[in-house]
């Protein structure tokens, strides 16, 4: 489940394999990326950038031409040396990018489009996104702000709102509000302005953490079934407490929230 660190480094592994790359073949199963005009071709062009923001990916090339994907649920990139074994079947594979030293190659990307640096500026998908949690320059009032203006919307459905902060998906959400004590339906406008500081800082923390583990965590453990507090643990006794995990559906698309009662209680049986 790509989250704002799966991202970020997918792109740096990217960025290693090919920036400075010229391309001499690529691929897609998508149509309009296939089939264009010679201005947008990328066979012949050299990859200049591999960048993240939040959930999106930007592969630049010379001459004015960016590849956007977004991951969704599903997508993947991998890096594999020319001619050697992919790890998924060629019937997962959305986009391919060769040069010379490496073989990119998209599993299962829903979304792709390609840009011009003017159209990545008005591009209204980036545009909206909030402050970007792996950013060297995250804009933590402007990420207080856009919280506060979420009013009764649970925090928990905040957090994975990209327009509010760019990079948290379900399992930061749950362990970040974990980590912080607070109850993941609280209403965002009640969660007070030192807790949304600590959530961001958090989330902030815990997200580079696992960057540079390159794995996902939120505690030490030597045991990799470990490295979670409470996400994909429900009805399990909490690992602070032992009270059990409660975990309920929620949203459109049915994402599961996972807490401790215990440790995060509702504002109600706080007063």
């Amino acid at each position: 489940m790509p989250e704002g660190d799966t991202i970020f480094l997918a792109a740096a592994t990217l960025r290693r394999a090919l920036v400075g790359g010229l391309v001499t073949r690529f691929e897609s199963a998508f149509p309009h990326l296939t089939r264009i005009d010679e201005d947008r071709r990328v066979v012949g062009r050299t990859i200049e950038s591999v960048d993240a923001r939040g959930k999106h990916l930007l592969i630049a090339f010379s001459d004015d031409l960016i590849l956007r994907t977004h991951m969704r649920m599903n997508g993947s990139w991998h890096v594999y040396a020319p001619g050697a074994r992919w790890r998924r079947p060629a019937r997962d594979m959305r986009i391919l990018i060769e040069t010379p030293r490496a073989v990119a190659v998209a599993f299962t990307v829903p979304v792709a489009e390609f840009l011009t640096k003017a159209q990545l500026a008005r591009s209204e998908p980036l545009q909206s996104l909030g402050p970007d949690l792996l950013a060297d320059d995250f804009d933590t009032e402007e990420a207080l702000k856009r919280m506060c203006e979420q009013g009764d919307a649970a925090v928990a459905d905040v957090l994975l709102a990209q327009r509010v902060v760019a990079g948290i998906g379900n399992v930061f959400k749950s362990e970040v509000l974990f980590l912080a004590r607070v109850h993941p339906f609280t209403p965002a406008a009640q969660v007070s302005d030192a807790d949304r500081r600590n959530i961001l800082a958090i989330a902030r923390k815990v997200m580079r953490v696992s960057v540079h583990l390159g794995t996902r965590t939120t505690r030490s453990s030597l045991d990799p079934r470990g490295r979670l507090w409470v996400y994909g643990r429900g009805g399990k006794p909490c690992r602070r407490c032992g009270t059990p995990i409660q975990a309920k559906k929620t949203g459109d698309a049915a994402r599961i929230t996972y807490w401790c009662p215990q440790c995060q209680p509702a504002l109600e049986s706080r007063r």
